[in-house]
């Protein structure tokens, strides 16, 4: 009988400096100990982070808030390493460290083809961790799920903000997303 290798945070630092992955032609993350593949972005995907990353660096505060696309995650107590599409840091540098989830302010994921693993996996993952607001932009659905509150691996407030509706962050009220500027098809 075999079994997966399960990996650490460490281990797989340690596999990323060396160069472990460097022949692979595909895009990777460690979710809860497992390499997974994350799947190539499409147009439609680019657009929803260029729009959302724009947004955001105009909306958040400069003074508190950091905002870095993809960028790896450190959640070592979960041996995870994901790299969510778009994070709202706690301003410092991360020159000798990757974030931890008591530096997220605000997790977003845009979701093309992995609104399942999105929803399910990850923001299990996410509430484990404490993350304290996690979005996931539905492309397809063309709206945003939210979660805030995380307890017990679940985020006990959830809910689903649609076209005409607006949003804004816990930690910035004052920054609003408008969903109908959002999801425009010109």
């Amino acid at each position: 009988m075999s079994t997966g290798l399960h990996l650490t945070s460490d281990e797989f630092d340690r596999m990323v400096e060396c160069g472990a992955f460097d022949h692979l032609n595909r895009k990777i993350e460690l979710l809860r100990g497992e390499l997974r593949e994350i799947n190539p972005a499409g147009p439609l995907h680019d657009d929803l982070i260029t729009y959302l990353t724009n947004w955001s660096v105009l909306a958040a505060s400069k003074e508190s808030i950091l905002v870095t696309s993809q960028t790896g995650l450190d959640l070592a107590e979960l041996s995870s390493r994901p790299e969510p599409d778009l994070l709202w840091l706690r301003r410092a540098r991360y020159c000798d460290r990757h974030p931890s989830a008591a530096d997220v302010k605000l997790a977003i994921e845009v979701a093309d083809s992995s609104l399942d693993t999105d929803l399910k996996e990850k923001g299990t993952l996410y509430a484990d961790a404490g993350i304290v607001e996690y979005w996931i932009v539905d492309a397809k659905g063309q709206c945003v799920h939210v979660f805030r509150q995380p307890r017990d691996g679940t985020y006990t407030d959830r809910s689903i903000f649609n076209r005409g509706e607006t949003l804004s962050p816990l930690v910035a009220k004052d920054a609003v997303l408008d969903l109908n500027d959002l999801f425009a098809v010109e």
